[in-house]
C-alpha cells in the first residue's frame, strides 16, 4: 500500500462543559500538540500496531465477530479498532499502524496533560485509513464507540478543524469563528490527571434539571461573548460562578486540583482563570489582555504549558 501519514491538534474547552451534552454549545479552541499517524504495509502477512513505548503484533486478522484480535486492552489500540469496526472496513492487507501522542504527555513525564489526545488520535487515524480529511462524523462515531457511548463529540469537531469553533452537539455543527483582537492566554497544568470520561458518566447518571438548564443558559450567554476580548473578559466571572455552583449541585469537584485557588488568584491580580474541559485536574485556561501579566502569574510557581492556537485542524502529511 502507499504510504499514508496524518496529524491532528489537541484541544481545549473554553466554555459550554457538560452544558454541550444538554444542547447547548460549547466554545473550543484547538492548540498545536498534535496526534501524529503512519500506516505503511505490514510485514510477513501481519499487522503491527505501534504506540509509544510498546509494540503489538498479531499473526491473525479478525475474530470470528469481525474485531482485530490484536486491539484488545490499551486504549490506543481500543481506538483503532473502533475506527475500524466504524468505518465497516476491516483491512484486506496486514498494515502497520505508528500512533505517536507524545506531545499530550507532560515534559519528562508519561502523564497524559488534558488537552483530547484521543480525540486528536481519532481524527488522524481516520484519516490516515481513508486518504482525506472529510472525517468528523466517523472519527466521532468511533470516539464515542471508546468513550462508551459518552461525550459530546466537540473535541474531535476541533481536532478536525482546528482553530476556535462554536460546536453544538445536535447535528454537529462546528461553527468557525475568529479568536478575538487583544485577548491572550496561558495553559495552566493542574498536575493531576482526570477522566473526563468518568466525569461525564458521574453527571448523567445523576443530572439534574434545574441545575442544568442554569448551565446551559450560562453556556449560550458565554458563547455570544466571543465577538470580543472584553466581552469574553467581562462575561467569564458569571460563567465561572454557574459552573462553580454547578459542580456542587452534581458533586463533580470541577475545581478540584487547585483550580478553585487559582480562580480566586487570578481575579485578585485582574485576569481571568478556569477549569477546562470536565475539570477536577488536568488544566485550565488564563485569559487577560497582557501577555507580560499572564507570564508573571503563569511563573510565580505554576505549571504553564507550552502551548499555542492552532488554525489547522487534521490534515494529510
Amino acid at each position: 500500500m502507499t504510504p499514508r501519514s496524518a496529524s491532528a491538534p489537541g484541544k481545549v474547552v473554553l466554555c459550554g462543559e457538560y452544558a454541550v451534552l444538554d444542547g447547548a454549545p460549547a466554545i473550543c479552541m484547538a492548540v498545536d500538540r498534535r496526534a501524529r499517524v503512519r500506516i505503511t504495509a505490514g510485514e510477513n502477512g501481519r499487522h503491527t500496531i505501534v504506540a509509544p513505548g510498546f509494540t503489538k503484533i498479531e499473526g491473525r486478522c479478525v475474530t470470528h465477530d469481525g474485531r482485530i484480535e490484536w486491539l484488545q486492552g490499551r486504549d490506543e489500540f481500543r481506538l483503532v479498532d473502533a475506527v475500524l469496526c466504524t468505518l465497516d472496513a476491516l483491512p484486506r492487507e496486514p498494515l502497520r499502524i505508528e500512533l505517536d501522542t507524545e506531545a499530550f504527555r507532560g515534559r519528562g513525564s508519561a502523564q497524559k496533560i488534558g488537552l483530547g489526545s484521543s480525540a486528536a488520535l481519532a481524527a488522524a487515524l481516520t484519516a490516515a485509513l481513508l486518504g482525506n480529511t472529510d472525517v468528523a462524523d466517523i472519527a466521532i462515531d468511533a470516539h464515542r464507540v471508546l468513550q462508551g457511548g459518552a461525550g459530546s463529540g466537540a473535541d474531535v469537531a476541533t481536532a478536525v478543524s482546528g482553530g476556535l469553533v462554536e460546536y453544538r452537539m445536535h447535528g454537529r455543527v462546528a461553527r468557525p469563528l475568529r479568536w478575538p483582537e487583544g485577548l491572550h492566554f496561558r495553559l495552566l497544568w493542574s498536575g493531576v490527571t482526570a477522566s473526563t470520561k468518568d466525569r461525564i458518566a458521574r453527571y448523567l447518571a445523576a443530572r439534574r434539571e434545574r441545575a442544568a438548564g442554569r448551565l446551559a443558559d450560562a453556556a449560550a450567554t458565554m458563547a455570544d461573548a466571543w465577538s470580543s476580548a472584553d466581552s469574553v473578559l467581562a462575561g467569564f466571572p458569571d460563567y465561572i460562578a454557574a459552573l462553580r455552583r454547578f459542580s456542587v449541585d452534581h458533586d463533580l469537584g470541577i475545581f478540584d486540583a487547585g483550580h478553585d485557588r487559582l480562580v480566586d488568584e487570578a481575579a485578585a491580580a485582574g485576569l481571568v482563570y478556569k477549569p477546562c474541559g470536565a475539570g477536577g485536574g488536568d488544566i485550565g485556561i488564563l485569559l487577560g489582555r497582557s501577555p507580560a501579566s499572564l507570564d508573571d502569574f503563569a511563573a510565580a510557581g505554576r505549571r504553564a504549558l507550552d502551548c499555542s492556537f492552532d488554525n489547522t485542524g487534521v490534515r494529510l502529511e
